[in-house]
């Protein structure tokens, strides 16, 4: 898992409420469990205006022109703007895949469905909680300025907008340390593989019989 230390991202606003994971990725492209390769079907019934299929070739797909992510002054968004409620729906973690994949690295709302939120940290996504008046503010600023950016310092654990405004935002620690040091669930349990090696060492010894 890459690590999040800094960011400084084009922000993206998708201004709808309750999105919920199978409109991040349809049910028909999860029969893939490699986390790659989702991107270009993030939202896809969004994006496109045809239906989308494992295996078709997104780049001759028609575009969806009403769509925000196809508007050509977000394109390259690495920060995603969202409302309530983000990532609800199913546990599904091809989710935060495709978002990771289509290349957002944060992604800011008032609220988010509580296994969506855990699977993004697992997986190299920052999810950002503020509050709804600011995240207002931020749509108002992203909407009204082309190439609007954010700078976002994981460490300091602030958010800073164009004009200087410092935004503080809250962070488990644990999940924090994650995302500095890039460890996803293997990640962490390799930390350990030396006890690891002595505990089998061990029990072989003491439980021969175990292993025959």
């Amino acid at each position: 898992m890459k690590p999040f230390t800094r960011l400084d991202g084009l922000v993206a606003p998708l201004d709808r409420a309750n999105v919920d994971t199978d409109a991040i990725i349809p049910k028909q492209f999860l029969k893939s469990i490699k986390r790659s390769g989702f991107g270009p079907n993030a939202f896809d019934e969004w994006r496109y205006l045809d239906r989308g299929e494992p295996g078709m070739d997104c780049a001759n797909r028609p575009l969806n022109p009403d769509f925000v992510l196809n508007q050509a002054r977000y394109q390259g968004a690495s920060v995603l703007l969202a409302r309530e409620n983000f990532g609800c729906g199913s546990s599904r973690e091809h989710a935060p895949w495709a978002l990771e994949d289509y290349g957002f690295r944060t992604i800011i709302a008032p609220s988010f469905a509580d296994i969506f939120f855990n699977n993004c940290f697992k997986n190299g996504v920052l999810p950002i909680v503020l509050a709804a008046e600011v995240v207002d503010r931020l749509f108002k600023q992203a909407e009204a300025t082309e190439g609007y950016r954010l700078d976002i310092d994981l460490a300091a654990q602030t958010v800073t907008t164009p004009s200087g405004e410092v935004i503080a935002f809250a962070v488990d620690g644990e999940r924090k340390n994650r995302l500095l040091n890039g460890l996803d669930d293997i990640g962490l349990t390799l930390q350990y593989t030396e006890q690891i090696k002595a505990y089998e060492s061990r029990r072989r010894a003491e439980a021969a019989w175990l292993f025959i």
